[in-house]
């Protein structure tokens, strides 16, 4: 069997980049038993909930959604459990630092296989505020009018 190169996305959280102001990101190894891994491999994972926790100078992720496989037997995992993330010393420190400032989170923002490793793409993140939240759509819908607008400009001058 040949070895896998390259990025393949399971999973993205794209509420968080919506929700949170994406301060600083970080890529973590996971800690993952034989059934979750098979169950990942078929694509199948939820990150919309998740969120990292540290505690005893280890990273936690939790409340991420991997489902049970659906060929495993008595060893399947537990669909919800929490997972050991793999980051080096210094980055769990300046994350612990960060972290403990007011209004600071860690959340998870895609799951992916990297070389047939699974990794989890991590953000500090600060939480954006209501109005935040409508700035950032209403900048999305001008950029897309304009877009549009401009592709429409092109196509008359072509015909």
């Amino acid at each position: 069997m040949a070895k896998e190169k390259g990025r393949k996305l399971i999973a993205q959280n794209k509420k968080a980049r919506h929700d949170y102001h994406i301060l600083d990101t970080y890529e973590a190894g996971l800690v993952l038993m034989g059934t979750e891994v098979k169950s990942l491999r078929q694509g199948r994972a939820s990150l919309v909930d998740g969120f990292v926790q540290l505690d005893g100078h280890e990273a936690w992720l939790h409340n991420v959604h991997v489902p049970e496989y659906s060929q495993g037997t008595w060893t399947n995992h537990s669909a919800r459990r929490r997972r050991k993330l793999l980051l080096h010393r210094d980055e769990i420190d300046k994350l612990e630092s960060k972290s403990q400032e007011t209004g600071h989170t860690i959340v998870p923002l895609a799951l992916y296989f990297k070389d047939g490793r699974a990794k989890v793409e991590i953000a500090l993140a600060k939480g954006k505020k209501e109005y935040d939240k409508r700035q950032t759509l209403r900048e999305k819908q001008d950029r897309r009018e304009m877009e549009r607008t401009i592709s429409a400009v092109r196509r008359r001058q072509q015909a």
